[in-house]
């Protein structure tokens, strides 16, 4: 089991969700690489293509982030996202444990559209996600 018990999370979580704060991404590390404690690692006003920078490649972390996009010139829609990034260069063990964990993670952060399972930093792009999003909203303007 992953420890996601440090408050910072759900303070993090509470804000990404609010309307009232800039902050629209957060994203957990393992204290270390033995720990299965997660710790906030940080959180930012920059969206996805922000949090995808703090990603590292021998790294298991867990993102979540505030999507918006607009389904036509009129409206703008808001979803969120849960990330699940196992790098490249992730150490086996870790990678092990990482279906496990997702599990208490989902405890935490717990209100999202869709899961995006990330292995490189191109499976994070902001256009096919928004697909995703729109499949998942049930209100698709675009026939997609």
């Amino acid at each position: 089991m992953a420890d996601v018990s440090d408050p910072k999370i759900d303070e993090a979580y509470q804000d990404v969700r609010s309307d009232k704060s800039e902050t629209n991404w957060l994203l957990l590390d393992y204290e270390s690489d033995k720990s299965d404690k997660l710790v906030l690692a940080s959180t930012g006003s920059g969206g996805l293509e922000e949090l995808v920078e703090h990603l590292d490649d021998s790294k298991a972390s867990y993102g979540y982030a505030r999507v918006q996009y607009a389904n036509d010139k009129e409206s703008k829609r808001e979803k969120f996202i849960l990330i699940v990034w196992i790098g490249p260069n992730c150490k086996v063990m870790r990678k092990a444990k990482i279906s496990v964990h997702t599990a208490d993670v989902k405890q935490v952060l717990r209100i999202y559209s869709i899961e995006v399972a990330a292995r490189e930093k191109d499976d994070l792009k902001y256009e096919p996600i928004v697909v995703r999003l729109r499949k998942a909203g049930g209100a698709s303007y675009d026939g997609v």
